[in-house]
């Protein structure tokens, strides 16, 4: 059983691991804790970037010498092969480590082994500790080499009572200034963010980041400010963009995803990718898109509009977390946040679990997750 100590260490190797939000992609973001022998922090660590040393190096570091008879505590169970960096595995035996707690499995089948080959070298394994707040940390990555395709959030902005935008068309500014700083904190996480075709006309959106800093990860790229910017893509079957949209910018890289049938287009400041439609409804076909971006690198991707493409998303059932934020304003007419989803009755409707509830100034930041899936009660006569 895993100590106090081992347990407070995991708590600060998932904040670690945390602080590489953003920056590691295409691999995971793991945290890690050295414990002395006698059970005290002798060094910690998070993987900080892609291709760079692992959490486990950076703390085993730090522990020097300290860390020989000592307890690695890590978010996920050590890799155990070679890629740009060597394995995790052989450099906590080599340092001395007699003991390792982990909380996830890796199920990246390349990676995984590590518990298995310090166990067979005598060392002692203990997995699962804080599984679930680790995994949370960890969960585009966690999702996207489970099922192959990118995490996908749907982030959107309304009214309380479900409008995105006027009766006119106008949207600005709906939420707070602190709500739309913390979406820029959502796109720095994320490696891509996607928006329709419609969103594009209508509000010609930058999607660059601002106000956050990082090193860049695949599908991404770092400006001369050193701000991390995601990959931005824009889903346009019929390739109507504008030569002018802003986001052909060059402040961050674009990828227009077209029809196949789709007229011929070339646009200075951005890459085109041809994909099936739809086969109801309209526009792309939507796992087609994920495979797509999970080929370029893509773990995890921002859906920040607008209501018709989250419809789309909604019906192939590819959210994987909402996050909503409501001003304390009412409109009664204009826009809804969603469109069609494909939902035609009650017993239907994506059923969701809240996960975190948030004052943003005067907003409310209201986070959820697609519940399991469970039998629905009658109703009542």
């Amino acid at each position: 059983m895993a100590t106090t100590a081992e347990a407070e260490a995991m708590r600060r190797a998932i904040a670690l691991a945390a602080r590489g939000l953003g920056h590691t992609s295409p691999n995971p973001v793991v945290g890690c804790v050295i414990l002395d022998a006698d059970g005290r922090t002798a060094g910690e660590g998070w993987h900080q970037r892609a291709g760079g040393p692992h959490a486990e190096v950076h703390a085993l570091r730090a522990a020097g010498e300290r860390a020989r008879g000592g307890t690695a505590v890590v978010t996920l169970e050590p890799c155990n092969h070679t890629g740009r960096t060597g394995p995790c595995a052989q450099a906590l035996q080599d340092a001395g480590i007699v003991r390792v707690v982990y909380a996830v499995a890796d199920p990246n089948a390349k990676a995984a082994g590590g518990a298995a080959t310090l166990a067979a070298a005598g060392t002692a394994v203990e997995s699962g500790l804080l599984a679930d707040q680790a995994a949370a940390v960890n969960e585009a990555w966690l999702t996207s080499m489970r099922f192959g395709r990118p995490f996908v959030l749907w982030k959107y902005a309304a009214t309380l009572d479900g409008r995105s935008a006027a009766a006119d068309g106008t949207s600005r500014w709906i939420t707070s200034a602190e709500s739309r700083a913390d979406v820029h904190r959502l796109r720095a996480e994320s490696d891509a963010v996607v928006v329709g075709s419609g969103t594009l006309r209508a509000d010609d959106p930058h999607l660059a980041v601002r106000g956050a800093s990082g090193s860049g990860a695949s599908g991404a790229s770092s400006g001369s400010n050193g701000v991390r910017q995601p990959l931005r893509v824009v889903l346009d079957s019929k390739a109507t963009i504008a030569p002018d949209a802003r986001v052909l910018d060059g402040t961050a890289p674009t990828l227009i995803a077209v029809a196949e049938d789709a007229p011929a287009v070339r646009l200075a400041g951005a890459e085109t990718v041809r994909l099936p439609r739809a086969t109801s409804g309209p526009g792309l076909d939507i796992p087609a898109l994920l495979g797509e971006l999970h080929g370029r690198g893509i773990r995890s991707v921002l859906l920040e509009g607008g209501p018709t493409l989250a419809g789309a998303f909604l019906a192939a059932r590819a959210v994987d977390k909402v996050v909503g934020y409501l001003a304390p304003a009412l409109l009664g007419a204009g826009a809804p946040a969603l469109a069609d989803a494909g939902i035609t009755t009650i017993t239907q409707a994506l059923r969701l679990e809240l996960t975190d509830v948030t004052r943003l100034g005067p907003d409310l930041r209201i986070t959820a997750v697609p519940a399991p899936t469970a039998p629905v009660a009658p109703e009542e006569s």
